[in-house]
């Protein structure tokens, strides 16, 4: 996981490693911080940018916590 920094300066968890799937740009600016951003049509995804999924969408502690049931009794 990395925090990144958004284009309206909040913080935003995207997983590690790039995914096809992902929604969200990520790259980092010329001070090495991570930033992120939606692409969109007017602003597609640039060359030196990589898709990423949010942290949120794929977060295994963050499903238990919401769905208490799903959670494996040893």
């Amino acid at each position: 996981m990395h925090w990144t920094i958004t284009a309206a300066g909040a913080r935003l968890a995207v997983d590690a490693n790039p995914s096809a799937l992902g929604n969200t740009a990520v790259y980092r600016d010329g001070t090495g911080t991570i930033r992120s951003r939606r692409p969109s049509a007017d602003l597609p995804l640039l060359p030196y940018e990589r898709l990423h999924l949010p942290h949120a969408a794929t977060c295994i502690a963050l499903s238990l916590e919401s769905n208490p049931s799903s959670r494996r009794v040893s």
